[in-house]
């Protein structure tokens, strides 16, 4: 049976022409092909969006969903499109709706310790404007100085920070949210405790867009902590040994703002994309940031470092040799990647769990005959296993996914999660069930339903 459309695709893109007033509508094939696959995670014409729309205020968001209301067209957002997950590639047919235009910090306030912004405001940007008043923006993933607010909180960002202040969750106060239905709801406020009803901000936050879109975050701002930062790094014969030691630092009272692993492979990537030459000092390195070292601090640090082994450490006060140290954890994943195909994975662990699981995954490399490259935020337990293989090899390699499986269900089973930070897209959703289990699962899909009864709002990720 042959069927026939109802509507044209010219008469839908007029429609849309004819709502979106202040925004641009771009249908070129070159921006199409661009904003619908993911460099290196898809790139199959069957997912080719029939229009990049770029918004530039709440007026635009609610006219694209009225068109798309009235033709049934899947609605994708993207911000900074830096998703890991396939979170924010396009449907084959779909509306694809930027927010990163929407990018003005509309207020800073130190009176009230809070930031308001629109969705498009780089994570980057915001915390050198809080800084020029005393203040700054804590949350800072590895993609601080490209990603948008807006992504952040919609897939729940986490970072280096994370140890001290919390992922993207622990600082949002309220947002902005326009529903399927074109109403947009004031969610939270400006106030620090909040206690009123259902906390419906929280639902959103790491919604990855299918129930809602953002158009204006506010933001908790911290004061810049007195006293002098210290950032430092030490060498470790192993991961093992590393997560033992962080282990015990989070629980000494030292409260650090930062502690990074990587491993050798990892170390000498590094040494061959930065001409360092780290790799030779031992099996695993940590990178340590305190906002105020104290003596007293300091003290308990260096012991617990020695007491796990630790050697060559090394502590500095300077800016500029912190900045080069933020580089070198900045610079891990163009050090693995450049050259290869990879996927980076995004497990959490309880800290008690964190050294069996670096032992797991180096034996699951070991196995199956695979490079993994382990690194990641020690400090709250956040590891991130990278997998690559040839270029030339098309397609996923079974023993890459067999590694991945494996990897999940030990995580999992170790009491993990198997997304921290990088949301769950379409890679992941098929996982639902078994971490969340059937009865949230379902409730998932049911909230899906009433927010967005037309399925129109990012269909097939976060909950499949």
């Amino acid at each position: 049976m042959t069927v026939f459309a109802a509507f044209s695709n010219d008469e839908i893109l007029a429609d849309l022409k004819s709502n979106v007033t202040t925004g641009s509508v771009i249908t070129d094939p070159a921006t199409l092909k661009k904003q619908s696959f993911s460099p290196n995670l898809t790139d199959d014409d069957s997912g080719l969006a029939l229009a990049f729309i770029e918004a530039h205020n709440t007026a635009d968001v609610q006219g694209v969903l009225k068109t798309a209301r009235k033709y049934h067209v899947p609605v994708v957002t993207q911000n900074r499109f830096t998703s890991t997950v396939i979170g924010a590639d396009g449907i084959a047919g779909s509306f694809i709706l930027s927010t990163a235009g929407m990018n003005q910090i509309k207020e800073i306030s130190k009176a009230d310790s809070l930031a308001v912004v629109e969705p498009g405001v780089i994570n980057g940007d915001l915390d050198q404007a809080a800084r020029k008043q005393g203040m700054f923006y804590a949350p800072d993933p590895g993609s601080k100085p490209i990603s948008g607010i807006g992504g952040n909180v919609a897939t729940n960002a986490g970072g280096m920070s994370t140890v001290k202040y919390g992922a993207t969750k622990d600082n949002v106060l309220g947002l902005k949210v326009v529903l399927a239905d074109g109403r947009e709801l004031r969610l939270g406020g400006r106030t620090l405790k909040q206690a009123f009803g259902y906390d419906l901000t929280q639902l959103f936050v790491g919604s990855e867009g299918t129930l809602g879109i953002i158009t204006e975050i506010t933001v908790k701002l911290m004061p810049i902590p007195l006293g002098t930062p210290v950032m430092g790094m030490a060498f470790f014969e192993n991961m093992t040994a590393l997560a033992e030691a962080v282990a015990e630092i989070r629980i000494s009272g030292v409260y650090p703002t930062m502690l990074e692993a990587m491993d050798h492979p990892t170390i000498q990537a590094i040494d061959q994309y930065d001409g360092t030459n780290y790799s030779k000092e031992s099996g695993a390195m940590l990178i340590f940031k305190i906002d105020n070292g104290t003596k007293q601090a300091m003290d308990v640090l260096n012991a617990l470092l020695t007491k796990h082994g630790a050697r060559d450490i090394t502590v500095t006060e300077k800016p500029e040799e912190q900045a080069q140290l933020e580089k070198v954890r900045r610079d891990m994943l163009p050090a693995i990647f450049t050259g290869q195909n990879h996927i980076m994975e995004d497990m959490a662990m309880p800290l008690s769990q964190l050294a069996p699981m670096m032992d797991y995954i180096k034996q699951v490399g070991q196995d199956l005959g695979l490079k993994i490259y382990t690194a990641g935020h020690a400090g709250d337990g956040n590891v991130h296993p990278s997998i690559v293989w040839p270029l030339e090899e098309k397609g996923v390699p079974a023993k890459v996914s067999q590694a991945l499986s494996l990897m999940f269900k030990k995580t999992l089973a170790l009491g993990g999660t198997i997304s921290g930070e990088h949301a769950v897209g379409m890679l992941k959703n098929q996982w639902n069930n078994a971490e969340l289990g059937e009865d949230v699962d379902l409730l998932q899909h049911q909230i899906k339903a009433l927010l967005d009864p037309m399925n129109l709002l990012n269909p097939k990720r976060k909950i499949n």
